[in-house]
């Protein structure tokens, strides 16, 4: 693989450069029958490094087991054969390592090395771009991108990967904070240069704070930890336990509050049988994306509005030590978690002040030397402060997603324009897809995304130079 400056022409352009995007380029150099030219853009090298991937240390840990991380759909246990392969834990049987949650750091590596020998044996040229997208136009010749750099590229086919965005802090006077008091959950250095005695307070009590409380915790952190959020609740665990055996079918029939009585249902009869009730999750994980689809709009706006949450931490849960160290912390007094949402930030001195209100809207006043931001995903392509994205909606190149959310999708993943028209030169990848999909940022979507976009795109013939 080579950095190159801007080209000219390219058969395929992707749009990113983390997992989503990774993950494509895999599939589309496996696939190639001839010799074409694949350009990934991606400013953060090196590749496979999204917002997931990103972190170096140990304790930032996957929130799925080894034996469940393959990239492949074909390859069930390719990340636990990479795992073994390269002796990444040579002490621990692979038996063991199958059900164990591995450092995220692991993944990546992973990715880029199924990326070099795909390139190794696919007669398709690989290069990378080292630049942002800043804006996207379909034409007679191809798909235009406009770089940053002042550059531009013809694309033949595009792959948009840009991965998730994290939510701006909630709350007056964030912007102004000075950047020595507030640090982004996702800046994993900033998150591990914290004092070990300051008072620090997460906005967010999902998957992103357990990665910040885990990151004091490794640090020798001494100072109180404030959790705040709308809901105040702590991702749930794992548990080991006897498979659920209900058909989940008969949900996609059914309304929302239909689906949560029956899904109370097993869970209280999974129980009776000591089957825990993250049993009864598992069961309906492969029906993540019909059970959206087959809500009713109106029941979907509930969902986001009502269940959402419930959902997310009984959904996306933790590893067992993970949490205990959570509830640890919480018995001991120095994680305190508060019910509310936040409104101001204000910085004196050394300190930020926060100011709150709980549901009775009584006030919350925090003082603390360090904030957080823990939001989490942001789903409203128009607010997630990335420039291409903003261009194409104020362009009409795309439109809005269900509810605002992300961008506007085919079922194959094209993108809709803003008059409803379908654009299968440009294919649409992982959170951006959340509104037509909602189940599109883990894994197992990704890996399929990627691999129905690579076939896709190898379906017309290569751009060739004039």
């Amino acid at each position: 693989m080579s950095v190159i400056d801007t080209p000219a022409l390219c058969d395929l352009a992707i749009i990113g450069g983390g997992a989503a995007g990774v993950l494509a380029a895999i599939g589309v150099l496996r696939g190639a029958s001839g010799p074409l030219r694949l350009l990934v853009i991606e400013p953060n090298l090196p590749l496979a490094r999204g917002v997931a991937y990103a972190t170096t240390r140990e304790e930032h840990v996957l929130n799925v087991p080894a034996a469940k991380m393959s990239g492949f759909p074909e390859q069930a246990e390719d990340f636990l054969d990479y795992l073994c392969d390269v002796q990444a834990f040579p002490a621990v049987p692979r038996e063991q390592l199958a059900s164990q949650f591995v450092p995220r750091r692991h993944y990546a590596d992973y990715l880029r090395l199924r990326l070099q020998q795909a390139l190794d044996a696919s007669p398709a040229q690989l290069e990378i771009l080292a630049v942002r997208v800043q804006a996207l136009q379909p034409n007679d010749d191809g798909v235009l991108l406009t770089l940053d750099s002042g550059g531009s590229v013809l694309a033949a086919r595009v792959i948009l990967a840009v991965g998730n965005a994290l939510r701006p802090l909630p709350a007056r006077g964030a912007g102004s904070l000075p950047d020595s008091l507030r640090v982004e959950a996702w800046d994993y250095p900033a998150l591990g240069g914290i004092a070990g005695s300051a008072d620090v307070a997460i906005i967010g009590s999902g998957l992103s704070m357990t990665d910040a409380v885990a990151t004091l915790q490794a640090n020798g952190h001494r100072g109180r930890i404030h959790v705040l959020s709308r809901h105040a609740l702590l991702p749930l665990p794992h548990a080991k336990g006897a498979a659920a055996d209900y058909d989940p079918e008969p949900l996609l029939a059914m309304n929302l509050r239909q689906r949560l009585h029956a899904l109370r249902a097993h869970a209280a009869e999974a129980a009776v049988r000591d089957i825990p009730w993250q049993s009864v999750m598992e069961r309906i994980r492969p029906l993540g994306q019909r059970l959206w689809q087959t809500l009713s709009p109106d029941d979907q706006r509930r969902f986001l509005r009502h269940v959402v949450r419930y959902w997310d931490v009984h959904r996306h849960r933790i590893a067992a030590p993970v949490h205990a160290q959570l509830l640890e912390l919480q018995q001991s007094g120095r994680l305190q978690l508060h019910r509310g949402r936040l409104e101001t930030a204000v910085a004196e001195g050394a300190c930020v002040c926060l100011g709150a209100q709980d549901r009775q809207r009584r006030p919350l006043q925090l003082e603390v030397q360090c904030v957080v931001n823990a939001t989490g995903v942001e789903m409203r392509a128009q607010a997630m402060r990335n420039p291409l994205l903003q261009q194409l909606l104020g362009s009409g190149v795309g439109r809005p997603g269900p509810h605002g959310i992300g961008l506007d999708t085919a079922a194959d993943g094209s993108l809709i324009d803003a008059e409803g028209r379908v654009e299968s030169r440009i294919q649409v990848l992982g959170s951006l897809r959340i509104g037509s999909l909602w189940e599109s940022l883990a894994i197992p979507e990704l890996r399929g995304q990627a691999a129905a976009a690579a076939k896709q795109v190898l379906l017309p013939p290569p751009l060739r130079e004039a």
